[in-house]
């Protein structure tokens, strides 16, 4: 069966891509791309931060299979641009663009204390996933420095003075949606792994995209950063004794020498880990910040069924998490347990990257399988799963970074493959 999937699945992407392309609107001044195609209820006319990243990882596989060099280039230049074009001279890059209007949720100025969520650290790696395509970075230099103030307010607004740790300003729009260690949880209080482990990758990013400039001594500065970020990480959110890594609770009151209750034996400790079992846990195999010897007891655990591997891949949060449950929930979208075509992706690249072939194989076929289902009883392809049955729970044509499926079959039959920075 899994070679009918493969064909099947392979047509309806390669058919239905340019689904997720648009021309440019109201304040979208150049053509752009959207998770979904025009008739689905949800997502089908936004152009969203993380999701048009891998939707760039997607269309540089189906030009690669087409032969179609370039086809899709002007949607994802310009997403990228139409991003620039509506960063503020503070560096605030919204995370969502609708013809309308960008989103921003309350005020992110240096006024008011810098209190919302921007845009995730993705769009030099965006940047950086198109110029290899292309061979060159000439194309963004006009851009260079509209991204390089977007980090610096990145490193200036969201980073944790004692540990050197990226943190959300609020549980709002941050991609896990109710991920458990941040959602519902106090304002600034999270060093989330999924957002330490992205701006590890940006940073290295954006040193990519200097050195292809020849601007090498500021190539090497940004590879610094990234390094002293991935040095807080191993430091404060790898535990030993569960051989992963958790996100971080920031939450503690500021050292008072004057306070004779704490005096005696003030905290020595700048973080705590939130042991909350979600596959984000795994995004440093992605990153690739991990040892050799850590990722073999990550792998460990994500092959145990109790926990997250399932028959369609890995849960994206444990099932013996108090949290798990597998409903159909639209704002926030469910990372409680359900899998996700993305989450089964990037633990795959993980896997792939730290030479466990077989566990990279194994999930590549379980979420060809689980996607090659869904497109023969339904017709397309929804938006998460259950991932013991398969059954889609929600949202009917959603595109996105499933057509990433594209790019596992390419892996599995031993094909050139497209993949992110």
């Amino acid at each position: 069966m899994i070679d009918t999937w493969k064909s099947d699945l392979r047509t309806y992407v390669t058919e239905h891509a340019t689904q997720m392309t648009r021309e440019p609107s109201g304040v979208l001044a150049h053509p752009y791309t959207v998770p979904s195609s025009p008739d689905s209820p949800y997502y089908s006319n936004a152009l969203w931060d993380w999701d048009s990243w891998f939707i760039s990882v997607v269309l540089g596989q189906v030009e690669l299979e087409t032969g179609e060099a370039g086809r899709f280039g002007p949607y994802e230049e310009g997403t990228i641009r139409n991003f620039l074009d509506h960063t503020d001279a503070d560096g605030v890059m919204p995370l969502l663009l609708k013809p309308e209007g960008p989103l921003l949720h309350g005020d992110p100025s240096r006024a008011a204390g810098f209190s919302q969520n921007m845009h995730k650290p993705i769009i030099a790696q965006q940047a950086a996933l198109l110029s290899r395509r292309r061979g060159s970075a000439e194309w963004i230099s006009d851009g260079i420095p509209v991204i390089q103030s977007f980090l610096e307010r990145y490193l200036e607004s969201h980073i944790h003075a004692e540990t050197g740790l990226a943190y959300w300003q609020t549980d709002f729009a941050i991609g896990v949606d109710n991920d458990p260690s941040v959602y519902y949880r106090p304002d600034r209080s999270t060093a989330s792994i999924y957002l330490n482990s992205l701006l590890y990758r940006e940073l290295l990013a954006f040193g990519s995209l200097l050195e292809d400039l020849d601007r090498l001594p500021e190539a090497n500065r940004w590879r610094g950063r990234a390094q002293d970020l991935a040095d807080a990480i191993n430091t404060h959110l790898w535990d030993e004794r569960d051989g992963t890594y958790y996100s971080a609770d920031l939450a503690f009151r500021e050292i008072d020498g004057d306070d004779w209750l704490h005096s005696g034996a003030p905290r020595s400790w700048s973080a705590l880990l939130l042991r909350v079992d979600n596959w984000s846990s795994f995004l440093p195999l992605w990153a690739g910040f991990a040892s050799q010897e850590q990722a073999e007891r990550m792998r460990e655990r994500l092959q145990d069924t109790r926990t997250f591997r399932a028959n369609f891949g890995v849960r994206t949060l444990s099932r013996l998490e108090k949290p798990y449950n597998l409903r159909a929930s639209n704002n926030p979208s469910n990372w409680l347990g359900p899998v996700w075509g993305i989450s089964n992706y990037l633990i795959f690249r993980g896997l792939e990257k730290y030479g466990f072939a077989d566990d990279a194989r194994e999930l590549a076929e379980q979420t060809v399988e689980l996607f090659g289902r869904d497109l023969a009883t339904t017709g397309c392809l929804h938006e998460f799963y259950n991932p013991d049955t398969g059954e889609a729970i929600m949202t009917r044509n959603f595109q996105n970074w499933n057509f990433l499926v594209l790019n596992l079959i390419a892996y599995l039959d031993g094909r050139p493959v497209v993949a992110e920075f």
